[in-house]
């Protein structure tokens, strides 16, 4: 289907949820691209970097902040922690409870990954004006809550 098939369709059928889905699979690839060279998926890559902005998080409050199930998560987790991208400690409190923490290894590559996200931000917001992009920030957050 060329672009201007698919503009009329989505014009006709008013279907948010397929566009939604087609918005990231574009955003998702543009990242996974970015990444390739460096060993992480997209997802790896945002659990970096919510462990960069709150370092010692347990599992269950990473999987809250990032609305992600507890059993993906626990995957995603085991394989940073196997590839050296994240490090495990016991609480010093509690030595039941295992807070994760970005290893050296992330954080020496940590402003290289940020800016790995802006620049793919960047390419799928091209087109937006800096008002259009907060509007549509806005919009994209009042949807998850």
């Amino acid at each position: 289907m060329n672009q201007l098939n698919l503009e009329k369709f989505f014009q006709e059928t008013d279907c948010y949820i397929f566009l939604l889905a087609k918005v990231y699979q574009k955003g998702h690839r543009i990242l996974q691209n970015k990444l390739k060279g460096i060993g992480l998926t997209n997802i790896q890559h945002l659990v970096l970097e919510a462990l960069w902005l709150f370092p010692g998080l347990t599992g269950v409050e990473l999987s809250r902040i990032l609305n992600i199930d507890k059993a993906t998560l626990s995957g995603i987790i085991d394989r940073l922690y196997r590839g050296d991208w994240i490090e495990k400690k016991e609480d010093e409190k509690d030595g039941r409870i295992i807070r994760l923490y970005p290893s050296k290894k992330s954080l020496e590559i940590k402003d290289r990954l940020i800016n790995i996200r802006k620049e793919a931000n960047l390419e799928l917001l091209s087109k937006f004006t800096l008002e259009e992009k907060i509007l549509l920030k806005r919009f994209l957050l009042e949807i998850l809550t």
